[in-house]
């Protein structure tokens, strides 16, 4: 109990934070200094030991305007959207970051894009070539072996810069493993008890460069990039008792190519423009294929042999440009558009104990033109107070042609406002209201294959509307010990056209399918806390963690009855130790995520995935500034999953359960290696 009272006594009572260099609270700059004691090795280090921040890598969704994390680069957001935001953060040293400014409502000449905290990276001007040699290796619980090479350099010629990095790796899937599967009938008796394997592999070679220089008057930054992102899963339910067998495998390869640029540019000391261009393309091959042993299928009814085969090809491209103006030192105004087009053609065929099978929108095209105009304006009265308010008018024409054939059109005005109020330099209040609208999942308007061993076979749905919200977000920040941060934060989202899950039907036949269910509501409150240790006794430790829990409501579409939004976690949690063994130039620490369950609620079956506490214990030495070795002991818990499908007889209004499956897997203990060498 005095650990937490003397916290709840420094929270009450506590020291401000270091002097802002804008508003109070609006910036508090963190140089290398800062981190020195966890030796960090790259900016994504650094980034996980902000006060009161929490990583946000970003959304992968189409166009620039979304997509944004909360992480910055020198005042840009990253031109790439192949890569991760991570990645980018990953592939900086430490050595080459001058400092991070962490921006809370909003600062001169930074556009927040949306986010009510952003990390501003402030790399060194000084730098020069580099070479980066990086290896792992990973040993898993079963003995099978996976490793990753990387190498990446830069250099400046005059005002010029180039940037190249190749990438070969292999990794596991820790969501498959081994274990057992059960299924009962409605009365609890036995229908089936198997011994299962499953393993699963993943793979990534990409190739990737960047030039940046000096041109019209502003920089110019040129970026492209070819990947390969192949996985495979194989299932493997023996049951001795027969003694027989059921067999998958599932196999995506995955293609990507980006071209991509970023013009900045200065029009004198109040104008500033910034231009995003970008081309993507990628093709995807998909097949499933399962087998089971007549007998089984006896026991069971599962099929004999089922067969599913996808063919996608996409495309993106995407043009934006903003202006910003500092029209005082209090006021600063933005304006900008985003065209985006982008298209999807989709093949599937899916067969059934040897008959073909017709899916619905098994065949599509589907295009998409959109464009967002957008201004905001962000005013600072005083020194305490950050206003911001701003309209996003999106419009966007759809089609579709195959299997399904329609053209429809949206315009959807998005109006947002944000109050920040820092009473004193510990204190902070973010408010916000916002109208939000979600972005259609391209995969959804076609067929596609879950898993079919639990006869997963999903309809595609051309016809979606995109989901629609207005949000109301309140956060109080306090700041106390010089380094620790509290924050809590409270949502409310009234939702309108969710998408969820719906029945469609192909003749005789119902298929699980997604679909607008209506109107519904969602609320979220989440806790985050950044924690130095020092004074419990734990010298140049750092603690930090965050949980957020969730409620919601919807109205079935079978059943008619409320029920929670399907695949909606109702708690999260996470927690993140470090602390510096300067003495023995090394840091250690330990990562640990809580257990969560997502439920997905389906016409005839209740699926739910039960992911279960993980914990990975790592220690990292530093013989020298320009080389680094880390070991990991990943799931060090022997954390499991939990697959249940709760199947039906028919339509979930009109049946009772037929039978319940539970797959139990424990995917065991993963030891990591890991690298890395730094020239120059």
């Amino acid at each position: 109990m005095s650990f937490l009272t003397s916290i709840l006594a420094a929270f009450i009572a506590s020291t401000p934070a270091p002097p802002a260099s804008d508003a109070a609270g609006a910036v508090t700059s963190y140089p290398t200094s800062y981190f020195a004691s966890s030796s960090p090795t790259t900016a994504y280090d650094m980034v996980q030991r902000l006060p009161g921040f929490m990583f946000d890598l970003g959304s992968a969704v189409r166009g620039f305007g979304g997509a944004a994390g909360n992480v910055i680069i020198d005042g840009a957001r990253p031109a790439s959207k192949d890569d991760g935001l991570d990645d980018t953060l990953k592939r900086i040293p430490a050595s080459s970051v001058l400092r991070i400014d962490l921006i809370r409502g909003g600062a001169r000449g930074i556009d927040m894009q949306g986010k009510p905290i952003l990390a501003n990276v402030v790399l060194r001007a000084d730098q020069g070539r580099r070479l980066k040699l990086q290896g792992s290796g990973t040993r898993a619980y079963d003995g099978r072996l996976a490793g990753t090479a990387r190498i990446e350099g830069s250099a400046k010629v005059g005002a010029t810069a180039f940037e190249g990095a190749l990438l070969l790796s292999t990794g596991f899937d820790d969501g498959a493993g081994d274990g057992s599967r059960i299924r009962r009938d409605a009365s609890g008796v036995t229908i089936l008890h198997a011994d299962e394997v499953s393993k699963g592999l993943a793979k990534l070679a990409k190739l990737s460069g960047a030039v940046e220089t000096p041109v019209f008057g502003g920089k110019l930054r040129l970026h492209a990039s070819l990947s390969s992102s192949p996985y495979t899963l194989t299932t493997n339910d023996a049951l001795p008792a027969i003694p027989a067998a059921e067999y998958e495998r599932y196999h995506q390869g995955q293609y990507t190519a980006e071209v991509g640029l970023r013009f900045q540019r200065d029009f004198g000391a109040k104008l500033s423009s910034e231009t995003f261009a970008l081309q993507q393309l990628g093709r995807a091959n998909v097949s499933d294929e399962f087998m089971a042993d007549p007998l089984v299928a006896a026991l069971t009814g599962d099929d004999v042999s089922d067969r599913f085969a996808l063919r996608k090809t996409s495309g993106e491209s995407i043009l934006r440009t903003k202006f910003r103006y500092e029209a005082h030192k209090a006021l600063a105004l933005e304006a900008g558009a985003e065209g985006d087009y982008n298209w999807l053609t989709a093949t599937t065929t899916f067969v059934q104990n040897g008959a073909p099978v017709a899916l619905p929108a098994s065949d599509v095209h589907v295009t998409e033109a959109r464009g967002e105009a957008f201004s905001t304006a962000t005013w600072t009265p005083s020194k305490q107070v950050t206003i911001e308010a701003g309209l996003k008018v999106e419009a966007s024409r759809l089609s579709s042609s195959g299997d399904v054939v329609s053209s429809r059109t949206f315009v959807f005005p998005k109006p947002r406002a944000a109050v920040t109020w820092s009473p004193g330099a510990a204190d902070q209040i973010r408010l916000r209201v916002e109208r939000e609208v979600g972005q259609l999942n391209f995969d959804a308007f076609a067929a596609n294959s879950g898993n079919l061993t639990t006869g997963s076979v999903y309809a595609g749905n051309p016809q979606l509307t995109p989901e629609q919200d207005w949000v109301f977000e309140a956060a109080y920040e306090r700041r106390f010990w010089g380094g620790a941060d509290a924050t809590v934060s409270f949502k409310h989202h009234v939702l309108r056209d969710v998408i969820d899950r719906v029945p469609v039907s192909n003749g005789s036949t119902t298929f699980d399918s997604p679909g607008n269910i209506g109107a519904g509501r969602e609320d979220e409150l989440a806790l985050i806390l950044t924690l130095p240790t020092d004074r419990v006794g734990l010298k140049r430790g750092l603690l930090t963690g965050q949980t957020t829990f969730r409620g919601s409501r919807v109205i079935d579409p079978t059943t008619r009855l409320a029920r929670p939004i399907s695949q909606l976690h109702a708690n999260d949690w996470e927690a993140h130790f470090t602390q510096g063994l300067p003495g023995l130039k090394a840091t250690w620490g330990f990562d640990a995520s809580g257990q969560f369950s997502e439920k997905s609620y389906r016409f005839n079956e209740i699926d739910t995935d039960k992911v279960k506490i993980q914990t990975t214990l790592f220690t990292e030495y530093k013989p020298k500034p320009d080389l680094a070795f880390r070991i990991e002991l990943r799931n060090a818990n022997g954390r499991g999953v939990e697959h249940a499908r709760e199947v039906y007889a028919g339509p979930r209004d009109l049946n009772g359960p037929a039978f319940v499956d539970v797959r139990d897997l424990h995917t065991g203990r993963f030891v990591f290696l890991r690298f890395i060498k730094t020239f120059g």
